[in-house]
């Protein structure tokens, strides 16, 4: 069993009598001047005890670990991390507040937010809410007064896992049957449930005036689709910093779609769930690599369903990377990148004749990035938006740009 502080519990609940429905949404808003109790049960059994933050209710969903020190907004509403429920080993969350232009979507994605400690007064000169309040109004369910860095150890063991929140009251041994009953990560298609339902256009950015890098323009912005497996604004807006205007398409769109916009590049985007369950943008991969010189960049889920259009496969990690500070390589060269994600390309899978394994993650050598050998298309698993380093990895937007150009 893990260790937990003086405010928190850990005991195994006895079986419940007969299976509940599989998760409870209901939440209702709250302040965390409550000292209202909450529980978090794991599928294994382990339940943790503090007091509860942000929405009241119950939730169940795939507990999981963001080692990032800083970042806390963006993680929250990345729709990567859509179905989770997300565990901040930084002991003291909430300190800058919330601001409206750090958001990578118009509301959270995350369903649960565990935290050690809860700042109460936040203090930065962009905070226009406290984060307790802003997640009331998202319908996000916290717990808060809990050892993360304990819990983070035993998820590291065990694996990422399902679990549940709750502050409704709900009995530990209810909410574990609620766990037992919430599909696993594995074979879920969750691109299809975060991603836009219109077409729409990105030509602007809201963070020029905190990003003093200068880009080349060019004489006209390059046409670029995204495919929107779940899409993170700050992506869109480094697109647009390189000289790009992006037509942003659903994730089920179909070649035809994409060729009628005439793109001079193809961007598949970042993602929730299996990569291996989107067979619609598997599909899409696999006929824009029938067209040989039409340049193709994917970051994360996107870059896993490059690799699995080129015959590859794909694999759950243990408890995934998810932080600031991953280091990835190719010969010669570090980044220092940001990461989230659950599942990674096989190596041995991919077609060395065809593929070429440009980066790999320096912890455990997963793959971190790919390019054909023979078209313009590469993927890259980390996110050089985020700006870890701060700008280790933006090249790649720029790599992205020059394949463009050249094909002009």
């Amino acid at each position: 069993m893990i260790g937990i502080p003086a405010d928190a519990t850990l005991t195994t609940p006895q079986e419940a009598p007969s299976a509940p429905s599989s998760a409870t949404d209901a939440a209702a808003p709250s302040s965390a001047t409550d000292d209202v109790a909450a529980v978090l049960v794991l599928a294994d059994g382990t339940v943790l005890r503090g007091l509860a933050c942000g929405a009241r209710g119950s939730v169940c969903g795939e507990v999981v670990f963001n080692t990032g020190m800083t970042g806390y907004q963006e993680v929250l509403t990345d729709p990567s991390y859509s179905g989770q429920l997300i565990t901040f080993t930084y002991p003291e969350l909430g300190n800058t507040g919330v601001n409206g232009e750090d958001l990578e979507a118009d509301h959270a994605h995350a369903r649960g937010c565990i935290v050690r400690q809860l700042a109460p007064r936040p203090s930065n000169w962009r905070c226009e809410e406290t984060l307790d309040h802003w997640l009331s109004r998202q319908g996000v369910v916290g717990i808060r007064g809990v050892d993360t860095r304990a819990l983070v150890r035993h998820l590291r063991e065990g694996g990422a896992m399902n679990g549940a929140i709750a502050s409704d009251g709900t009995d530990p041994a209810v909410l574990l049957r609620q766990v037992l009953a919430t599909p696993a990560m594995d074979g879920l298609n969750l691109a299809a449930r975060v991603s836009t339902k219109e077409p729409y256009t990105w030509g602007h950015t809201c963070a020029a005036r905190f990003d003093t890098r200068l880009q080349p323009r060019p004489d006209r912005p390059y046409r670029v689709v995204a495919i929107d497996f779940g899409i993170k604004r700050a992506i869109l807006e480094r697109l647009v910093a390189h000289g790009c205007e992006v037509t942003v398409l659903p994730a089920d769109s179909s070649l035809d779609q994409v060729l009628a916009l005439q793109p001079e590049g193809v961007f598949l985007s970042n993602g929730p769930g299996d990569p291996a369950a989107v067979g619609e943008g598997i599909a899409l991969a696999r006929d824009l690599l029938q067209q040989p010189q039409l340049p193709v960049f994917g970051i994360c889920l996107g870059h896993q369903i490059l690799g699995l259009a080129l015959g590859g496969r794909s694999f759950k990690l243990g408890y995934g990377h998810r932080g600031l500070n991953h280091p990835c390589g190719s010969p010669g060269s570090v980044e220092i990148t940001s990461q989230n994600h659950g599942f990674a390309l096989e190596a041995a899978s991919l077609p060395a004749e065809r593929v070429r394994i440009t980066h790999h993650n320096l912890n455990d050598h997963t793959v971190a990035a790919l390019a054909l050998r023979s078209q313009p298309v590469f993927g890259i698993q980390y996110h050089p938006e985020a700006s870890p380093g701060p700008h280790d990895a933006d090249h790649h937007f720029a790599r992205f740009t020059a394949l463009m150009a050249e094909r002009r």
